[in-house]
């Protein structure tokens, strides 16, 4: 069949598996320390970064909808969520966005009625990407959220026999230091052939 075709490079192209949410990573090596892995998630994140545009030709005579030279970006909504299956007082704090880990007492939250900086943190997602999946030149995507605060609040599903969920979105936002800096990016890196392989 004429147009019953892949591209000839679709495995190389693929992002797999669930990935990994991370406190912190380094595109340059491509390496993910386990200590920086914030918990285990199920069914994937979800990641969506969505523009805000003005059409600045809506209302002027004879001009057509969505007329190139007269669109404007206004803003970007960026978002991932998910699920997380494991939580500590870490995560639980970073899920209520607006708290504190007592001083006290570091086995309890204390949720606030304002935000400070120190609520918004950088996390990544990263996954594996192209054919070349080893350990030490395997392919990445991955999509950096710039200050990020969990905007779905906290949530906890329990049930009978089952393990506790934890629905998770977080917002990355932009900040006044720098307003024309858009609060994500991404990378796509393909994997290279390992050593002695």
């Amino acid at each position: 069949m004429k147009f019953t075709k892949i591209p000839t490079n679709t495995f190389k192209e693929l992002q797999l598996n669930a990935g990994v949410l991370v406190s912190e990573f380094t595109p340059s090596s491509g390496t993910v320390t386990a200590s920086n892995i914030i918990g285990a998630t199920s069914g994937g994140v979800n990641f969506t970064a969505t523009p805000e545009y003005t059409d600045f030709g809506d209302d002027i005579d004879n001009c057509p909808k969505n007329m190139k030279e007269l669109k404007r970006l206004d803003n970007w909504t960026v978002e991932m969520s998910g699920t997380y299956l494991t939580v500590n007082t870490t995560v639980a704090k970073a899920l209520v966005g607006a708290a504190d880990i007592d001083g006290s007492d570091n086995t309890k939250i204390v949720p606030r009625n304002d935000i400070v900086d120190a609520d918004f943190s950088d996390i990544w997602w990263v996954g594996d990407y192209s054919d070349k999946n080893g350990a030490t030149n395997g392919g990445y995507m991955a999509i950096h959220l710039i200050n990020a605060l969990s905007t779905g609040g906290f949530q906890l599903q329990s049930g009978d026999k089952a393990k506790g969920q934890f629905a998770f979105t977080y917002t990355a936002h932009y900040s006044n230091t720098d307003p024309d800096k858009v609060p994500f990016e991404i990378y796509v890196k393909a994997g290279t052939a390992e050593a002695g392989g």
